[in-house]
């Protein structure tokens, strides 16, 4: 048996001293030189190579390296992105693509794994499995499937939740204890296969029967259903990407939370459910709230009611205080105004007494300026006694001036009489119109009247126009009354 140096391959040996003395006088080395000299081997002989492969397992952790797989029909070579790196790889690492890497080899030696150290990726042709799935995503994304106005709000606190999830698995446990934790709900375990043959079939009959069960039923419809499955290579998470699995999950009527792998594993089912949890714990936190946050927001709530009420009321007392402050005390304000009151009136009091007394003084004062009625009438009477005895003298001298007055007009009334004129041997002739001053106004037939000085005929037209004979004499006239010197009105009459 020949001795094994570990730098054979171009490596140091180890430093460590072998205490045997078995054959050949082989060295004793500890786990941790033989490791690093393995480590050393193969980082010195696989310096920079170019791996390829398809990506399966790839998740990126919270400190920003990456991690994954490389895969062909044969084998699998673990693989390593530094944060430094994963930030400048020209491509988005998925799972089921098929990539040329980059890199160095090295050991992990605290698990005895050998892994490739990425440094560039470079895309070497899309999977199988990948390009079918983002065909049948393209397909039901074209039918609306995963449009955004189909998703449907979640309720705020379910009575009970629809579980679909394979019943021995560590995921429903996870589920139950996070609802426990925060707020407990009745569940409800529809029991499936989360992947093999007939696990599509299974999720598809499991969400459609949900949905089946009546309102106030035996056994009650959930108010919202969770599909649950925990992580795993794209393999063993593609019954969740099945067509029959995505229509069943676009179809319910009930709003569904997706929680199929980890936060970095995608299906198609999560395009189509309303809510998309990043893995089956999220999926309960998403599903009900946290009964003791909630206590504790209702308790805060209520003690920022009571606050704002306190502080409310105590703003107002104090505005009201102030605004008091600022006001006259109203039993002082009455006081003053009683007091001002009587003041004004005993000062009216006052000035209508004074008013008074000089409108006292005033009447007084112009009735010494006045003579008494009595004397006035006496002066009065005597004025009119003095102007009524001269009258009374002067009467009958005033009477005969008027009467000379009367009987000059008189007889220059009676000479411009017609009746002068008529004495001269003229006469008046009176139709029945009255007087005839025009021969054209006689018509033949016409009855006249003829006045003469001391007698009237009455007379009618001929043929001719001339007056025919008197039929009668009419009655001489009266004879003037003489007027007596005596009476004074008798010339005017």
């Amino acid at each position: 048996m020949s001795d094994f140096y570990p730098h054979s391959a171009g490596g140091a040996a180890p430093s460590g001293t072998g205490s045997g003395t078995g054959p050949g006088n082989v060295p004793e080395f500890t786990v941790t030189e033989i490791s690093l000299a393995v480590k050393r081997t193969l980082e010195g002989t696989f310096e920079r190579v170019r791996v390829r492969g398809e990506i399966s397992g790839f998740k990126r952790a919270a400190s920003g390296h990456c991690y994954m797989a490389l895969k062909d029909a044969d084998a699998v070579l673990d693989a390593v992105c530094w944060r430094g790196n994963a930030g400048r790889l020209g491509i988005s690492p998925e799972d089921g693509m098929e990539v040329i890497a980059t890199g160095r080899l090295t050991s992990y030696p605290g698990r005895s794994k050998y892994q490739i150290v990425i440094e560039s990726l470079e895309l070497a042709g899309e999977g199988a499995l990948l390009k079918l799935l983002e065909d049948r995503r393209r397909k039901l994304a074209a039918e609306g499937l995963f449009e955004e106005a189909r998703k449907r709000p979640l309720p705020f606190l379910p009575e009970v939740i629809g579980v679909v999830t394979s019943p021995t698995g560590a995921v429903i446990r996870d589920i139950l204890h996070r609802l426990a934790d925060r707020f407990p709900r009745r569940v409800l375990v529809w029991p499936v296969l989360v992947q093999g043959e007939g696990a599509a079939a299974q999720v598809a009959a499991a969400i459609r029967g949900f949905n089946a069960l009546p309102a106030g039923g035996r056994v009650p419809r959930p108010d919202v259903l969770i599909v649950a499955r925990g992580g795993g290579a794209l393999e063993d998470l593609w019954a969740f990407n099945e067509e029959v699995v995505v229509r069943a999950a676009a179809e319910s009527a009930i709003p569904l939370i997706s929680a199929v792998g980890h936060e970095t594993d995608t299906t198609l089912i999560d395009y189509a459910a309303d809510r998309r949890a990043p893995t089956p714990t999220a999926a309960a936190e998403i599903a009900v709230p946290v009964r003791r946050e909630l206590l504790m927001q209702c308790g805060e709530l209520e003690r920022r009611l009571l606050g704002a009420a306190g502080r409310m009321v105590a703003e107002r007392r104090e505005r009201l205080q102030g605004l008091a402050r600022g006001l006259i005390d109203p039993k002082r304000l009455l006081e003053d105004m009683v007091q001002r009151l009587d003041d004004r009136i005993e000062r009216l009091r006052n000035c209508w007494l004074a008013f008074l007394r000089e409108r006292q003084a005033r009447t007084d004062r112009l009735g010494a300026g006045l003579v008494h009625p009595r004397q006035l009438l006496a002066v009065r009477a005597e004025q009119l006694a003095g102007p009524a005895a001269h009258l009374d003298r002067l009467r009958p001298r005033l009477l005969a001036d008027r009467r000379r007055d009367v009987d000059g007009l008189a007889r220059v009334l009676e000479s411009v009489s017609y009746k002068k004129v008529l004495q001269r041997g003229y006469a008046v002739v009176r139709g029945p119109q009255g007087a005839i001053t025009d021969p054209d106004h006689v018509t033949p037939g016409l009855t006249l009247d003829l006045e003469f000085a001391n007698d009237r005929h009455a007379a009618a037209t001929g043929g001719a126009g001339q007056p025919e004979a008197p039929a009668e004499k009419p009655r001489p006239a009266p004879a003037k009354k003489k007027v007596s010197s005596d009476d004074p009105q008798g010339s005017l009459l």
